[in-house]
């Protein structure tokens, strides 16, 4: 069968991502929120070789390219100290003419119940344990937004006719939450439970989808939302595919059909 999966796809899935929270805010980061569009997904850049992030960045601008109350001022502004780079700031905008600097994330977490953490938010980290929830939002308090008012930046907001203090600071944060395979009932209350996309489970007990069949995407992939019409491995296959990222140490997102064609995501971790 031929695999199906493409931009639209990706867009669809990304679309109907959460944002993260809804509440007011988290640790003072307020959520931006953007209307989904039923437009077709249509861009110049889909030739190109972009990772992950850049595509969530191109995604997002596109929406907000539909919406008439928006205009973009700038994007991916990158800020410099002589020649050297200092920082980027993802997008400058108008809505209702009022001024906005918006930063766009979009992640993968884990709820990691192999430890005691004393703040909630430690919980979730990322599929290979090398980044987590609470440093991303740290880095955004106190890296990515501060870069507004560095004097550099007041430099080149001059050149577009603005002051950094005119600019209200927003976050647009979505993120897919799986939850471990074996404890699904974790009781949160900061984060949107809309979130929830699937579960996880160490290689080790891979045994247990032995009847299931198995599809591991790309990491564009990650995005979209598991469907029938791809090609399927048996599990045997999928064991000996999964092996090699266990060596890299590398934890696979995976979908997986029982014999009810049933579809669930879940990644399967080397940790």
């Amino acid at each position: 069968m031929a695999e199906s999966l493409d931009f639209k796809d990706r867009f669809i899935g990304f679309q109907n991502t959460a944002l993260l929270w809804n509440i007011n805010s988290v640790k003072s980061l307020v959520q931006f929120s953007i209307l989904s569009t039923q437009q077709e997904f249509c861009n110049n850049t889909i030739q190109k070789k972009l990772r992950l992030g850049k595509w969530i960045e191109v995604f997002t601008l596109f929406q907000l390219q539909q919406m008439d109350t928006v205009e973009i001022l700038a994007e991916n502004l990158q800020i410099k100290n002589n020649k050297q780079t200092i920082g980027e700031i993802d997008l400058l905008l108008l809505q209702n003419e009022l001024p906005i600097h918006l930063e766009i994330a979009y992640k993968f977490y884990l709820f990691d119940d192999s430890q005691t953490y004393l703040n909630p938010l430690d919980y979730w980290i990322g599929p290979n344990r090398n980044d987590s929830l609470s440093l991303k939002l740290q880095k955004l308090k106190d890296k990515q937004l501060p870069l507004l008012h560095k004097p550099e930046t007041k430099t080149v907001l001059k050149t577009l006719g603005y002051e950094s203090h005119q600019f209200e600071q927003f976050v647009n944060f979505k993120a897919q939450l799986f939850l471990p395979y074996h404890n699904q009932n974790i009781a949160f209350d900061t984060l949107n439970k809309a979130c929830i996309k699937g579960f996880y489970i160490h290689f080790n007990e891979i045994k247990l989808f032995r009847s299931y069949q198995f599809y591991i995407p790309n990491k564009l992939d990650w995005l979209v939302e598991p469907k029938l019409d791809v090609n399927w491995l048996s599990y045997n296959e999928a064991v000996n595919v999964i092996e090699r990222f266990m060596t890299k140490k590398q934890s696979p997102l995976c979908w997986l059909k029982d014999k009810n064609n049933q579809l669930s995501k879940c990644f399967i971790t080397w940790w």
